[in-house]
């Protein structure tokens, strides 16, 4: 279990104040009851596509939880609001037609998918945090 799991008793204090058991949430967010209990020891972290379903299930901010799920990630994050010179739709249209960049990194289909599902956060992305992200995806040990 993970000592410092701000993530899973948030979850399971949002979970009880909805009035909701791990079962009756799990049938919500389309995973097992079990998921949902390794989510709350910290014994597992939420993929992208099921933190935005918690979120909306919940009714929590997307970036708050991303950054108590993931923690590592608040350092390559900006200080304290997203950008809005660019949408989400814009920025990730922007690292997409940057094919120098993509290559440079050498971005996999699969990195790009997750980035992807990180953009739809809803918050703008700079290409420079997009790599940031896919750095922080291939060091990150639970990574199969």
């Amino acid at each position: 279990m993970n000592t410092d799991n701000k993530f899973g008793r948030m979850l399971k204090e949002q979970r009880q104040a909805h009035g909701l058991t791990q079962r009756e949430l799990a049938a919500r967010i389309d995973v097992k009851a079990s998921h949902v209990a390794y989510l709350e020891t910290g014994q597992r972290k939420p993929s992208l596509a099921l933190l935005g379903r918690i979120a909306d299930t919940l009714r929590l901010d997307r970036q708050r939880l991303f950054v108590m799920a993931h923690p590592e990630a608040r350092a390559m994050m900006p200080p304290s609001k997203p950008l809005r010179s660019k949408t989400p739709k814009e920025a990730w249209r922007a690292l997409l037609n940057d094919r120098a960049l993509l290559n440079r990194y050498q971005v996999t289909k699969r990195e790009l998918q997750a980035l992807k599902q990180l953009s739809m956060l809803g918050y703008a992305m700079t290409r420079r945090e997009f790599v940031a992200i896919v750095t922080l995806i291939r060091r990150d040990p639970e990574d199969e």
